[in-house]
């Protein structure tokens, strides 16, 4: 017989619990609050992420060990790049005081979404010392995550 439960497939829209985590704890975890409602599909999870929610069933409370790299890719050096204060300025950064650690929300080049960055080093020797060093790579490129999810809701 066929169960009655709710599946998630492609494109469904979901309400949820998730826990993402790596080495060093949790980077993402709705459990302590409000649930997360998204749809499969459209780039609010990984898609490596999502292929572990294909599937299962409304009510399902699962963990998935994702290998380093797979979740969100490897890291890549091209990633971490120079960005000089003249074009921080120009995006609106100009008074920002930069710290190491520190994320900062960037424009899309169409003006349309944002992206981030993290602080790695503010100036340099090296004749770069109007400039704040920034890598782009996601914070679990390249290592191993942990997937947790509640599925509430499937429609």
């Amino acid at each position: 017989m066929a169960s009655t439960a709710h599946r998630v497939q492609p494109g469904s829209f979901l309400t949820l619990h998730y826990r993402l985590a790596g080495p060093g704890g949790d980077i993402i975890n709705t459990f302590r609050d409000k649930p997360a409602t998204l749809t499969l599909g459209t780039g609010e999870l990984a898609p490596a992420v999502e292929k572990h929610l294909i599937g299962l069933a409304e009510g399902a409370h699962a963990s998935f060990d994702i290998p380093a790299g797979e979740a969100f890719g490897d890291r890549s050096p091209e990633m971490v790049q120079w960005v000089a204060r003249t074009l921080l300025n120009e995006m609106g950064q100009s008074e920002q005081k930069y710290e190491v650690g520190d994320v900062v929300q960037f424009p899309t080049p169409d003006g349309m979404g944002t992206y981030s960055g993290s602080v790695v080093r503010v100036g340099d020797a090296g004749g770069k010392s109007d400039a704040v060093l920034f890598d782009f790579n996601h914070p679990l490129a390249g290592k191993p995550v942990t997937f947790e999810v509640q599925v509430i809701g499937v429609l």
